[in-house]
């Protein structure tokens, strides 16, 4: 049977955090100046909160893949407020840096490549789908770029049906190289989560309840 949120002693704090990200995705939608390009930065998040109610029940994540998707969603949502081009916390990085551009959105494409290596790194062990760690690694990286490019697709496509919309959604700052290096960030942050996380990461797929742990191989029958 699966595990139920019943016998999940972190509900409570989960609903917390879901309370709290509810609260500051509409105290920025409220900030935002442009709310257009708010709601396209925070549809992520709209779509997320309610995926992981939803399944929680019935498909519990590890706390490591909560904290960062909460983390994920509180970047996406700073970045809806102010546009990522325009984030005073870029800003500032891109004087600490001394950049000619605001860096902010570098940071969301590498939290786009960090929280979905986990989430698919996470599906794969459970779901007993590949053995091999090294082939694991390889698809959790392709998973990372497949998000990644899809994203650039929308983007694309957003460019192409509302001009206003785009510039800001876009944040290209004038770099013809955007794109690639939006994608190369993305990649970076998978490998530095299949890098440093994977130890932390199995402690606590240990953790879950009993039903939604790892399975263990059988022995191949003669």
């Amino acid at each position: 049977m699966p595990a139920t949120s019943a016998a999940d002693s972190r509900l409570p704090a989960l609903r917390l955090a879901a309370l709290a990200l509810l609260a500051i995705l509409a105290i920025s939608g409220w900030m935002a100046g442009d709310k257009a390009t708010w709601l396209l930065e925070t549809l992520p998040v709209m779509i997320a909160l309610p995926l992981l109610a939803f399944t929680h029940r019935r498909y519990p994540l590890t706390t490591l893949l909560y904290v960062l998707a909460f983390l994920h969603c509180l970047v996406l949502i700073y970045g809806g407020i102010y546009t990522y081009a325009e984030t005073p916390f870029g800003f500032w990085l891109r004087d600490w840096l001394g950049t000619q551009r605001n860096p902010y959105d570098k940071i969301g494409h590498f939290m786009q490549g960090f929280v979905p290596a986990v989430a698919a790194r996470e599906i794969l062990l459970r779901g007993n789908h590949v053995r091999g760690p090294r082939m694991r690694f390889f698809l959790v990286l392709c998973v990372v770029m497949a998000i990644s490019a899809c994203y650039e697709l929308i983007e694309w496509g957003v460019a192409l049906l509302s001009d206003q919309a785009a510039d800001a959604f876009l944040g290209t700052q004038g770099d013809p190289w955007d794109t690639q290096s939006d994608m190369g960030f993305a990649l970076l942050g998978g490998l530095c989560a299949l890098l440093l996380l994977p130890r932390l990461h199995d402690r606590q797929l240990q953790r879950l309840p009993v039903a939604s742990r790892i399975p263990t191989p059988q022995p191949a029958r003669r």
